[in-house]
């Protein structure tokens, strides 16, 4: 599967944990030596305007499923 960013960030990303939307996609860590992604950072808001607060940076591994509409992420309660 191949997906591009502009698409990515127009998704939710939800908890699988408690239910919960976390917000968009509002960046990227890349690891340059293998080149892929290590972690995306969700913000409240899309696009990031308006963020009251720095965006959440979730590892790569904790991202269950990426669908057509929602990315599912596990992150437990106090991450």
């Amino acid at each position: 599967m191949c997906i591009n960013y502009a698409a990515l960030r127009e998704k939710d990303v939800v908890n699988v944990c408690d239910g919960k939307k976390i917000g968009f996609i509002c960046d990227l860590a890349i690891d340059l030596d293998c080149g892929h992604i290590s972690a995306i950072f969700v913000s409240d808001h899309f696009f990031g305007f308006a963020a009251q607060k720095s965006p959440l940076r979730i590892p790569w591994e904790k991202i269950n499923c990426i669908g057509e509409d929602t990315i599912l992420v596990s992150l437990p309660r106090d991450f």
